[in-house]
């Protein structure tokens, strides 16, 4: 049993939610795939493949201890307790960290990297730099901003060669559900035969051309299809409702001010999508006709009676979970700047209230997961001297500042350091099925972030960003606490002091 409860809280319903949970995690599993090109020499900083990580911070799942962490060929075999306790070599290299906080590494599972077709944007190399400059192992690329988007086995293996020999971290890889392969479910099939690990749909317009939107009848038939391969489904759960009760299209409002484009999509948006979700989640529960299948809720914005939804839903028995991300947990509406097209997202970031709400959700384990929906693009789409929130690219660059931008905020509400593992190591690693990653325990892949909480920092122009364009992120300005130090990925120190190892040595992560 994990600590799924945080609080004192109603227990039933949060028994019966972490329990389904944690049964979709161990039905479903995914391998990684090697591409070894490179002399270890240059997949990693440090000379050693045997050595000691030391740290009084160290976070496993049994709490947090002092003691070593011991690493060999990229696996932990050993984690004792005990600052300065290495057990009975001598000859090993230890590195001691002191004070600094020993972690798995983060697990990204919402990220557009863009490539191949839009580069531009960002891309494999620039992309998992920044994840691994922020502390972050493993992502999991979405299937659309790049192009052609994926949808099929083959625009699937146009990804994976597009990705060879410019990962920094371990990449795995979501399919797209359109209505093409929804209705041609053999498309469908052949694409989760080639490795996805699941699949993405969007119950509104996209803004990709090739990559339409779903109704609850395609995402009704793509689960048939993933409780054979028991595997997710995430969704963008907006379903446009009639304008008239919110902003009326006639109106001349002026499209600087964020509460306009706030006003377009407002909460019943998400919650009409997510009252049609879990009308079809009931059937996935344990003797349910989709068993195996699972819905996760993407980017969940609305505190209010989106939430209460997935919350019924999870009382039921239903396998369901959600997930929400740093800026809708650092940002409100009312701070937004008129003009400053660096927050547009969807669904919009909403007010200090439903902040707060979200942050009561997260920690009372009601949200079960965060990401960062990294949406990148370039600088001419994002409109930033024009500053028309409803002409302007909806997304926020964000991948790099995952770990400080959590912390800075969670810590003002109780957030704790085994919290913050669970939110971004455990639980993604279970819903994308990712086994041997997630937490430092025996066994599992030396994907470490070691990071120093108390230290802050100013994200400004002399500080090293990764993503392509940094200048288009919210975040640039703000002055975070917990400082990345080193990371390591399957034990290679990939890097550290602002420095990457020499070739870009992570692999992709298949379904099998």
């Amino acid at each position: 049993m994990d600590q799924f409860i945080w609080r004192v809280l109603p227990l039933l319903s949060i028994l019966v939610s972490f329990l389904v949970f944690f049964y979709f995690q161990n039905s479903h599993t995914a391998q990684l795939y090697p591409l070894i090109k490179f002399p270890r020499s240059k997949c990693s900083l440090l000379p050693h493949h045997h050595f000691w990580i030391s740290s009084k911070r160290i976070v496993t799942p049994q709490g947090i201890i002092s003691g070593s962490v011991e690493i060999n060929e990229g696996r932990i075999v050993s984690v004792i307790e005990g600052y300065g306790k290495q057990g009975q070599s001598k000859q090993e290299e230890i590195i001691d960290y002191g004070d600094a906080v020993v972690m798995p590494g983060l697990i990204d599972v919402h990220v557009h990297l863009d490539e191949p077709g839009r580069t531009e944007w960002e891309g494999f190399d620039t992309g998992t730099r920044a994840a691994a400059a922020g502390g972050v192992t493993t992502v999991v690329d979405m299937p659309l901003n790049n192009y052609p988007s994926t949808v099929s086995k083959e625009t699937l293996k146009l990804k994976l060669d597009a990705a060879e020999d410019k990962i920094y971290v371990d990449v795995g890889f979501w399919g797209g559900l359109v209505p093409e392969n929804a209705l041609n479910l053999t498309i469908l099939d052949d694409l989760l035969s080639a490795g996805v690990l699941g699949v993405k749909s969007f119950m509104c317009p996209s803004g990709i051309n090739d990559f339409p939107m779903t109704t609850i009848d395609h995402i009704k038939a793509g689960l048939s299809v993933l409780a054979k391969y028991k595997r997710p489904i995430v969704v963008h759960a907006e379903l446009q409702q009639d304008y008239g009760n919110h902003l009326d299209i006639n109106d001349n409002r002026d499209p600087h001010d964020y509460l306009t484009y706030l006003n377009t999509r407002p909460p019943s948006w998400e919650e009409a999508a997510i009252r049609q979700l879990v009308g079809v989640s009931k059937d996935t529960g344990i003797g349910g006709p989709l068993e195996g299948a699972h819905v996760h809720i993407v980017h969940l914005s609305d505190s209010s009676a989106s939430l209460d939804l997935i919350k019924e839903a999870k009382s039921r028995g239903d396998s369901i979970t959600v997930e929400t991300c740093p800026h809708y947990l650092a940002f409100t509406s009312e701070e937004i700047p008129n003009g400053d097209t660096r927050f547009k997202c969807s669904p919009p970031i909403r007010d200090a209230h439903n902040k707060d709400k979200l942050w009561e959700a997260v920690l009372e384990g009601h949200i079960d997961l965060l990401t960062t929906d990294h949406s990148p693009t370039v600088p001419e789409l994002k409109l930033l001297e024009e500053g028309d929130f409803l002409k302007a690219w909806g997304g926020i660059s964000s991948l790099q500042f995952n770990l400080p931008v959590t912390w800075s905020y969670g810590k003002k509400y109780g957030l704790t350091l085994e919290q913050l593992s669970l939110l971004w190591s455990k639980r993604p690693a279970a819903l994308a099925g990712i086994e041997s990653k997630g937490t430092i325990e025996v066994g599992n892949h030396a994907d470490i972030v070691v990071w120093q909480p108390e230290q802050e920092f100013d994200l400004d122009d002399n500080y090293p960003v990764f993503i392509k364009h940094y200048e288009l992120s919210a975040y640039m300005g703000r002055r975070l606490s917990g400082k990345v130090l080193d990371t390591f990925v399957r034990g290679n120190l990939v890097f550290k002091d602002g420095k990457h190892a020499p070739a870009a040595c992570g692999v992709q992560i298949l379904a099998t």
